[in-house]
């Protein structure tokens, strides 16, 4: 019987020859790495772990999961999988909104993208069927730009687009793709891939009327997306216009990470920011909020649109984001919510993942108090960030080294500890010193420094699903493993991870197998997110990450002490580092061969 959930069609692009085939899926590919994040990461793995990022060789996968585009709730998002150019590890990158439930409707699990064209093009996807088109005329153009015009061109109803800014296009290290609703796959330089490429834009046209996903059992299926839709709205983070994701966003996280001392502040000196309320969500809501909108099947309702409606900083963007808002503020010592909303904004239409924008601005910040170079870079100074960004975009002067990353730009001026980074990427919002088990987290995790491998800041902070005490160290390796396992499961289904404040394991575990047709235990469910976290890992071993220093976290955390509620704490790597080997099977960050034959990774 074949699976449910899936179209059982893949397209495969080769933009060198300028040709786009349709595949049938691999079911037992798909039953072994589920979809989504998993499915892709195979893929790239089978493409050769040692193929360079920039090349016409490195595979780009845009991935969605058995759940995408149906009526089961949090189902809109979708995986963008390759080789990072930031960071050289295996990444997969996620975009929220109506472009992956289009995808579904249009009649394609996932898009296999290799080569590169001898010029600018986009695809175009409808009614089961799909074409290059020449992008000559978007080209060089802003993500909003390019969108416009694909919407006159092709009609806006039942339209996604996904596309790359200048960022993407001059080769940004950390450029990303965004939508038409400013979702972003913004991590890891999936949009350098893209530009890299000359793949401008990818355009679905496709509605849900008769093209809903087709479950196993259309009754189970019913049944177990209501029982998930009620916890999501008796959940008190949730509840749709009550919970504070629902209230605030994700910006929500402000105030209440940096009571508690782990609000990293001026490129991670502070662990505590005093003008944190300056951009913090109650501030937004109260002062430039116009709009809550939400993503496909979501009742939250987290996106908060933003408007600032004079002044320089005149602007209307979605959405402001807890990360986004910290990087360029907190990070940079700047408070002022209408200049960060206008930096968000400038960053959408360019294409470039905030989090590493807002710290390639506070390295050069640092890099400027210590003498390290010319241009004056001074902390909360707004306007410059701007003229930064704009540059970085451009690849102009100092914008130029720091469009290679804050990793690179740090080592090319000789002080390599001032770039808060694990394995070239920056670290998101959390300080690891005043939360010890996002540290652990940002240190092995398989894409760099990232909170949403394993998101134990719901353990640490909001007692999800039971309170952890965030100081401690001991068992946080045992916590980690689940939290990391558990959410490659959700991203390769692909569920909006936000589902994991309400829904179970056993909530993931009943949609997949109603879905599906394939029967699944909570203990099935976390050994196929081991298996996906292996094969990353041992990716990224075969790509040269096969050392314990490659899972290290810069010294500044573990070393200088935090700040606020966190005075005097320092992040307890090493010792949390034995457990989590202890408790993976590896060997100081590498995977054994019997850890994979066990996985069923290689026979």
């Amino acid at each position: 019987m074949p699976l449910g959930g899936f179209t059982h069609r893949e397209l495969v692009v080769d933009l060198t020859a300028g040709r786009v085939d349709v595949r049938p899926l691999d079911e037992d590919l798909a039953r072994t790495y589920i979809g989504g994040r998993g499915l892709g990461v195979k893929y790239v793995f089978d493409n050769g772990p040692q193929v360079e990022p920039f090349s016409p060789d490195n595979l780009l996968c845009i991935m969605t999961g058995p759940v995408t585009g149906s009526l089961h709730p949090m189902s809109g998002r979708l995986a963008v999988v390759t080789k990072s150019p930031l960071t050289g590890t295996v990444t997969d990158s996620h975009m929220g909104g109506w472009t992956a439930a289009r995808l579904k409707w249009a009649g394609f699990d996932n898009i296999l993208i290799k080569g590169q064209s001898p010029h600018p093009v986009y695809l175009y996807i409808e009614a089961g069927r799909a074409e290059l088109r020449d992008a000559s005329d978007l080209w060089g153009l802003g993500v909003r730009e390019t969108i416009r015009r694909l919407k006159d061109r092709h009609g806006a109803d039942d339209l996604s687009v996904m596309a790359i800014g200048p960022a993407g296009e001059n080769l940004v290290r950390y450029a990303g793709w965004i939508n038409e609703h400013d979702r972003a796959a913004g991590r890891g330089g999936t949009g350098a891939v893209a530009g890299y490429k000359r793949l401008k834009a990818i355009v679905i046209k496709a509605s849900e009327k008769g093209n809903l996903p087709r479950p196993a059992d259309p009754e189970a299926s019913r049944r177990t997306a209501q029982r998930a839709m009620k916890a999501i709205v008796q959940s008190p983070v949730t509840a749709p216009r009550k919970g504070g994701l629902s209230v605030y966003g994700t910006n929500v996280l402000t105030n209440i990470i940096n009571e508690v001392g782990a609000l990293p502040t001026m490129n991670s000196r502070y662990t505590h920011f005093d003008g944190a309320e300056g951009h913090s969500g109650e501030r937004v809501n109260a002062t430039i909020l116009v709009a809550d909108n939400t993503c496909h099947a979501c009742p939250v309702a987290c996106k908060k649109e933003v408007e600032v409606k004079s002044g320089k900083y005149r602007t209307r963007t979605e959405s402001f984001e807890f990360e986004s808002g910290w990087a360029l503020g907190a990070n940079c010592g700047l408070s002022d919510a209408e200049a960060i909303a206008y930096m968000i904004d400038r960053c959408n239409d360019y294409g470039i993942d905030t989090i590493e924008v807002g710290h390639a601005l506070s390295t050069a910040m640092e890099a400027y108090e210590r003498g390290l170079i010319d241009e004056e870079v001074r902390w909360g100074d707004a306007d410059k960030m701007i003229a930064l960004i704009d540059d970085i975009a451009f690849r102009r002067g100092l914008g130029d080294r720091l469009a290679e990353g804050p990793a690179r730009f740090a080592r090319e001026i000789g002080a390599p500890e001032i770039s808060m980074s694990v394995k070239g990427q920056s670290i998101p919002a959390y300080d690891p010193r005043g939360i010890q088990g996002i540290g652990l987290g940002y240190a092995t995790s398989n894409r760099g420094a990232c909170h949403l491998r394993g998101y134990s800041v719901a353990a640490e902070i909001m007692g999800i699903p039971e309170p952890v005490d965030r100081l401690a160290v001991e068992g946080k390796g045992a916590l980690l493993k689940m939290f990391q396992d558990l959410h490659a499961f959700s991203d390769s289904m692909d569920i909006c991870k936000f589902s994991a404040f309400a829904e179970s394991a056993e909530h993931y575990a009943e949609q997949y197998s109603a879905m599906t047709g394939i029967p699944m235990t909570v203990d099935e469910l976390l050994k196929a997110g081991e298996r996906i976290y292996n094969l990353e890992r041992y990716y990224n071993n075969l790509a040269g990450f096969n050392r314990r220093e490659d899972d290290l976290l810069p010294e500044r955390f573990l070393k200088e002490p935090g700040t606020g509620h966190s005075s005097g704490a320092v992040s307890h790597l090493n010792e949390m580092l034995d457990e989590y080997y202890r408790v993976r099977g590896w060997k100081d960050g590498v995977v054994p061969e019997e850890k994979l034959r066990e996985l069923g990774i290689i026979a």
